[in-house]
C-alpha cells in the first residue's frame, strides 16, 4: 500500500512546483490501478478515494474546481477508480475460487497417492513424485505399500499416457493393490488379481476409449520379508529396480518379465517371483520410465545408474532429493513425462 500512497504524493508534489501550464493531476489515476493490481476491491476503493481527494485539493489550490475542464478529469478520475474495484472485485472472487478448487484438487490427490510410510518394520521408505502437468501432483504413475504377515509389500507402476487423464487408472489400481496386498495371498496371486482387475475396467470402459488394447500399466510388485535378507520381485513390463549396495549399483533384471497389467492374456498368466538378496545396509531405488527418458536440452537420456555414482551415500530420504535435484537440473527444471521413485533400504536387525 505505500507504493500507490508514496505515488499520490510525489504526483502531487510535482503538480504543485511545475508551472500552472503544466497539469500533472490526470496522472493520479495511476495510484488506483496499481493497487488493483495486487490489492482487493477495499483497498483499492481506498486509493481511489485518496486520489479524488487530492485531485479536488490541487484544483483547489490552482482555483480551477469550477471550470469544465477540472470537472471532466475528476468525474474521469472518479469513474475509472469505481471500474478498478469491480475489477478488483472480481478477481478477487475468482482467487478465492481458484483457492478453493486447489484445495480440494490436493486434498484429493493426496488422498489417492497416499504418502509412503517412513518405516515399514525394518525397512527405511522414500518416496518422490513430480508432475509433467502444471498445478497436478499426481498424475499416470503411482506408487503404494502395505504391510502383511510376513513382511512388506510395495507396488510401483505406470499408467499408458501421462497427467490428469490416467488418474483413474491409477486410482483403480491402487485401491486394488490396497484390498490384495493385505490378503493372506502370495504374490503371484496378488499380482493376477491386479491384471484381472485393470482388464475387467478395460473392457468396462472399451465402448467409450475405442482402443483397449492399447490400454495397460508397467509395474514392479515386490514383497520383502522380514525374516529372510531377500526380495521377491515380479516385473510386469517396468524399468527393472537398482540395487545399491557398498556403493556398488546392480540392475534387478527378472529373467521372464510378465505382461503389463491389462495384457496378461497375451502372456501364460503364470507369475513367477524370482528374489534377490537384500542385505542390511542395501537400498533398493523403484521408479518410472519418466526418469530414465527425461532427456536433456540436447536430447540425450538421462542416465540413471551412472549418475547414481555421485550420491554421497545415506538414507533413502537423501538418495531421492539427490535424484530429484540432479533429474530437475539435467532436464533444465521441467520434465515431459510423470516420475516417480522409491527408495527401500533394510536396517540391520
Amino acid at each position: 500500500m505505500a507504493i500507490p500512497l508514496a505515488l499520490i504524493v510525489v504526483i502531487a508534489i510535482a503538480d504543485i512546483i511545475t508551472p500552472a501550464t503544466i497539469q500533472l493531476s490526470p496522472l493520479l489515476v495511476a495510484a488506483p490501478a496499481v493497487t488493483a493490481s495486487f490489492a482487493g476491491p477495499k483497498p483499492t476503493a481506498l486509493i481511489g478515494a485518496v486520489a479524488v481527494a487530492v485531485q479536488v485539493l490541487l484544483d483547489v489550490r490552482a482555483e480551477s474546481l469550477g471550470f469544465g475542464g477540472a470537472q471532466t478529469q475528476l468525474a474521469a478520475l472518479a469513474l475509472v477508480s469505481a471500474f478498478l474495484v469491480l475489477f478488483a472485485t472480481v478477481i478477487d472472487r475468482h482467487r478465492e475460487e481458484l483457492v478453493r478448487v486447489r484445495s480440494v484438487s490436493e486434498a484429493a490427490q493426496r488422498a489417492l497417492l497416499r504418502p509412503l510410510p517412513a518405516r515399514l518394520g525394518s525397512l527405511r521408505v522414500a518416496s518422490m513424485y513430480l508432475a509433467a502437468q502444471r498445478e497436478a501432483q499426481i498424475g499416470g504413475d503411482l506408487y503404494a505399500a502395505a504391510r502383511s504377515g510376513t513382511g512388506s509389500r510395495l507396488l510401483i507402476g505406470d499408467v499408458r499416457g501421462k497427467g490428469l487423464p490416467s488418474v483413474s487408472d491409477a486410482a483403480l489400481l491402487l485401491g486394488a493393490f490396497r484390498e490384495a496386498a493385505r490378503r493372506q495371498a502370495t504374490l503371484p496371486e496378488i499380482v493376477q488379481y491386479l491384471d484381472e482387475s485393470v482388464r475387467t475396467d478395460l473392457e468396462e470402459h472399451a465402448e467409450e476409449s475405442g482402443e483397449i488394447s492399447e490400454n495397460f500399466i508397467t509395474a514392479a510388485i515386490l514383497e520383502i520379508p522380514e525374516d529372510k535378507p531377500v526380495v521377491h520381485l515380479i516385473d510386469c513390463g517396468h524399468p527393472p529396480p537398482l540395487l545399491i549396495r557398498d556403493g556398488q549399483i546392480a540392475t534387478l533384471q527378472v529373467a521372464a518379465p510378465a505382461p503389463p497389467l491389462g495384457l496378461g492374456e497375451l502372456g501364460d498368466r503364470a507369475y513367477l517371483a524370482e528374489t534377490f538378496d537384500f542385505k542390511p545396509g542395501d537400498t533398493l531405488l523403484l521408479y518410472t520410465d519418466g526418469v530414465v527418458e527425461a532427456r536433456c536440452p540436447s536430447g540425450g537420456f538421462y542416465q540413471l545408474a551412472d549418475r547414481l555414482a555421485s550420491w554421497p551415500c545415506g538414507g533413502p530420504e537423501t538418495l531421492v532429493a539427490h535424484v530429484r535435484d540432479d533429474l530437475l537440473a539435467y532436464v533444465g527444471g521441467r520434465l515431459g513425462d510423470d516420475a516417480a521413485m522409491v527408495a527401500i533400504q533394510r536396517l540391520p536387525v
